[in-house]
């Protein structure tokens, strides 16, 4: 597995890589073949370090974040995080993971299908990313699908936990 570390506002050691990839390699490796990439984001924000674990493989991504006041104790959670998902999700993904990645782990509960309930039409006008927030504020959504005025291209923006926000753009 490839790991990228990428560190905001901190400095990061050997001894936290060494430590990092050392876990990965134990704990995912048995589901990710080498080609699967791992990206560990840390930042430092009010004394907590606040640690974001991507995993991407096949055209699937598993995300964990945790705020901690010890990076390595944040990489244990989010780590666990990540197998918690790839296990709950066993049936789906199970044809994208390392064959037999799941031999000798204890069986979670079967996952439902997911139902979908509603389906929503709407028009895709061209706005600003900022006028997209505005809207989104305005109808007091977490995000808000948009036709971007400068690319032609569909975005989504959300807000973010730190109550920021973010834009989806696709890749071409």
């Amino acid at each position: 597995m490839k790991v990228t570390i990428t560190a905001k506002k901190l400095t990061i050691n050997q001894a936290f890589t060494d430590y990092a990839v050392q876990k990965l390699s134990a704990k995912l490796d048995r589901f990710f073949p080498e080609e699967a990439e791992a990206k560990i984001t840390l930042e430092e924000r009010r004394d907590l370090i606040i640690l974001e674990l991507t995993v991407k493989y096949n055209g699937i991504i598993y995300r964990a974040e945790q705020s901690a006041k010890d990076k390595n104790d944040a990489l244990d959670v989010t780590v666990d995080r990540v197998i918690r998902q790839i296990r709950k999700q066993k049936t789906k993904v199970e044809k994208s993971l390392r064959s037999g990645a799941f031999e000798g782990l204890a069986p979670e509960p079967e996952e439902q299908d997911y139902e979908v309930i509603r389906e929503k039409k709407f028009q895709l006008r061209p706005m600003t990313v900022d006028e997209a927030i505005l809207q989104m504020n305005l109808l007091d959504h977490t995000f808000f699908m948009f036709r971007n005025a400068d690319s032609g291209q569909v975005n989504v923006v959300y807000k973010r936990d730190e109550g920021n926000y973010a834009v989806l753009v696709p890749e071409e």
